[in-house]
């Protein structure tokens, strides 16, 4: 695969697609009336996924300074 911004994001589209679904449930949720902890655990998936695909765009690209746990 080339490393190329279309590249990369083919090449995690599907993570992507998961951290937009996250993020438009925990939307629907906030207005929806559902229960606290519903809105909470919804709002953690959602901010990890994002910050699942900031990771993966970053080692995409190369970049040294994340830290891998």
């Amino acid at each position: 695969m080339k490393r190329t911004i279309q590249g990369m994001t083919a090449a995690g589209e599907p993570l992507i697609l998961e951290a937009l679904e996250a993020l438009r449930l925990y939307s629907e949720a906030k207005t929806s009336g559902c229960p606290q902890e519903e809105i909470d655990r919804l709002q953690i998936l959602a901010e990890s996924l994002v910050h699942a695909v900031t990771d993966y765009q970053l080692l995409a690209v190369g970049a040294d300074s994340i830290k891998h746990h």
